[in-house]
């Protein structure tokens, strides 16, 4: 697939996406005002195409004081989620703001999960392979590791977890997916999602 193929077929897609889902974004944002007030949105910086930041979105999961927008995280502190993000995070639906990242131009609907920028400079050589194309909402990685969150609460050291242990399989299937990127791998991509997200997960 071209990359003007590939760039057509995330604002089409996208763009319904956003009219058709219009009222559920409404919904889910006043769910957040009602249940923790504002921001309504988490804004983080991320590292895009050619190692470009822009601005990655999705709905507020987390008390508004515990937000960490330089990057670090405390994984498996489920006291800083809050009872509607919870919600969110197990539908996927806090996601959804990304759509609009989509129709920028920052992001694709499938390609390697953007990070923030302390990542990948773990690892530089591997994401400058990476980082030749547009982040995605969704990809292979994204779909194994869906429950990261609970390996990492799990880890004696979460940071050295995530570094040395799943940073390192997650860079191995986004270098097999810029290899092999094509339509078809993509619609496949997306249907994986999509049953992904209504099978149940085991207890984790």
């Amino acid at each position: 697939m071209s990359v003007d193929g590939k760039r057509l077929l995330d604002l089409a897609l996208a763009s319904t996406a956003v009219v058709l889902l219009s009222p559920i974004f409404a919904i889910l944002a006043c769910c957040g005002l009602l249940s923790s007030g504002r921001p309504i949105l988490f804004r983080q910086v991320r590292v895009g195409r050619h190692r470009t930041p822009f601005t990655l979105l999705k709905f507020r999961t987390m008390r508004p004081e515990k937000q960490l927008a330089s990057g670090g995280f405390t994984p498996g502190d489920r006291s800083r989620v809050t009872g509607f993000g919870r919600f969110l995070r197990r539908t996927k639906l806090d996601e959804l703001p990304q759509l609009w990242s989509v129709i920028r131009g920052d992001m694709s609907l499938v390609g390697p999960r953007p990070e923030v920028p302390k990542w990948t400079e773990v690892y530089a050589d591997r994401w400058d392979r990476v980082l030749t194309v547009r982040p995605g909402i969704t990809d292979p990685a994204s779909i194994a590791f869906r429950d990261e969150e609970s390996l990492l609460a799990r880890a004696e050291d979460p940071e050295r977890a995530y570094r040395d242990d799943i940073l390192p399989k997650k860079l191995a299937m986004y270098e097999d997916y810029v290899a092999r990127r094509n339509l078809r791998l993509d619609i496949a991509i997306l249907a994986k999602t999509a049953l992904a997200l209504v099978v149940p997960r085991g207890p984790s």
